[in-house]
């Protein structure tokens, strides 16, 4: 090999290094255009993941919001400062409040023209400023990752607190707002863009090499589930099944739905990592205790009182993120609105109940769903027509009736609730009643005396 050889090599390997370099750099970029919760979260985690999966070189977070709860936005910020992969974030408009706090964490921050960034002092759900310890809080977080990325902690800290001075940029005693070329002239933001090729463009990167996340249909379903509507539904179907489980023994079409939509109400949430074990084991152990109040202890005492009460805070925790009863992060309001949800749901369904549930009891559907019309009476089964028969005879609990149970008259066992609330086993009972599906008793020393003696007569 000549001289003249290996010196154009030489000259040539620079370049043939930096080809080389840009060709094995891979982007992966996810887009958050909607509030800061637990989809948010969700998202930039399983994206992130992904991201490590297929040796991505770059994180590029595209987004555009107007805030929410401050301690997914610290979940997404934990994520960003951790990376030991290159992090940019694209704010294509809005980077307000818990989004500033996500911008900052960045390594490179580019804004759309006419986009802006800031505002982020704590609210409540209806915008009003909550007191010092909550923007506190804020400050310190805003203070520290501003710090960690080598950004002005000053500019940072005056998003949240309107008393922290910054002249060049606004008056004392406002909030402070950056537009696109206000954050790059304060050194916050690395470059105003035109649009994502510009982005590209300025960050030498390249288009080819970017992989989308994609969001699917069970990630939309899960935000589907979760949203509060939906949950106070699911609650109403839980407590509804649950309900009718109770006031119709041996039918267990009821508790399939109490189950289904118990499933569906926990299922996404401790996915997302708002309800935890404890949360739901509270909640189990609440429906233990209202079922040992009805079947086991005689009359509504303190069993019953705390089966609601554990019913009610099991459901109420886990849609809220906590640390075991430490609500610090979570959003201000959000834990009164779920308590909210869940009583409404629980006080709806006892208002539809009294209302509509003797009705549904005696339709011709629920009477389909479970299986009373096959039950015929040639085949061995005792049926609805010969239970009204039954009135007025006589009869022993077999069972405990609390108030629901089992007796037994003329050899044949029936289901039977109690109308005194409470029957002991082995006592004589006799039937005042018949109706949905069970008999109705009472203690047989409560039998009116002309009852008695027309039977007699018979």
């Amino acid at each position: 090999m000549n001289k003249f050889t290996k010196s154009f090599l030489a000259f040539l390997l620079p370049f043939c290094v930096l080809l080389s370099s840009a060709s094995a750099q891979k982007v992966y970029k996810v887009d958050i255009k909607d509030e800061i919760g637990p989809n948010a979260w969700r998202t930039v985690d399983l994206a992130y993941k992904q991201a490590k999966s297929v040796g991505a070189t770059t994180f590029l977070v595209e987004l555009n919001t107007f805030g929410g709860a401050v301690n997914f936005a610290d979940s997404i910020r934990s994520r960003l400062l951790a990376s030991d992969i290159k992090t940019i974030v694209y704010i294509n408009n809005n980077a307000a409040s818990a989004g500033a706090l996500i911008s900052l964490a960045a390594d490179q921050i580019y804004m759309h023209k006419g986009g802006s960034m800031g505002a982020a002092s704590v609210v409540n759900q209806d915008g009003d400023i909550m007191p010092e310890k909550y923007q506190s809080y804020m400050r310190g977080l805003m203070r520290a990752t501003a710090e960690a990325k080598g950004r002005n902690p000053q500019i940072a800290e005056a998003f949240v607190d309107p008393e922290v001075s910054v002249p060049a940029l606004k008056p004392d005693g406002k909030l402070l707002t950056l537009t696109a070329s206000e954050a790059v002239k304060a050194g916050l933001v690395n470059a105003e863009v035109s649009n994502i090729a510009d982005l590209y463009q300025q960050a030498q990167l390249t288009a080819g090499d970017v992989v989308q996340h994609q969001v699917t249909v069970v990630d939309h379903l899960i935000a589907f589930l979760i949203n509060p509507m939906v949950s106070g539904i699911l609650i109403l179907g839980i407590i509804g099944g649950i309900y009718f489980e109770l006031q119709t023994p041996g039918i267990g079409f009821a508790l399939v739905v109490a189950l289904v939509c118990a499933a569906l109400f926990f299922a996404p949430l401790y996915i997302q990592g708002l309800a935890d074990n404890w949360e739901i084991a509270i909640f189990i152990i609440g429906i233990i205790l209202l079922v040992l109040e009805v079947f086991v202890i005689p009359g509504f005492g303190v069993a019953g009182i705390l089966g609601i009460i554990f019913v009610l805070c099991g459901l109420a925790f886990s849609m809220v993120d906590n640390d075991f009863l430490d609500f610090k992060l979570t959003q201000p309001g959000l834990l009164m609105n779920s308590f909210l949800i869940v009583t409404g749901a629980m006080l709806l369904t006892i208002v539809l109940m009294v209302i509509f549930g003797r009705n549904i009891l005696r339709s011709s559907a629920f009477r389909v769903l479970v299986l009373e019309d096959e039950q015929k009476a040639e085949s061995g089964y005792t049926s609805s027509q010969k239970k009204a028969n039954l009135i007025n005879k006589d009869g022993v609990a077999r069972t405990v009736l609390r108030p629901a149970g089992k007796i037994e008259i003329e050899g044949v066992w029936y289901d039977a609730v109690a109308l005194d609330g409470f029957i002991d086993a082995g006592e004589a009972v006799y039937v005042e009643k018949h109706e949905n599906y069970n008999l109705f008793v009472r203690r047989l020393s409560a039998k009116p005396q002309s009852t008695i003696d027309r039977t007699e007569v018979v």
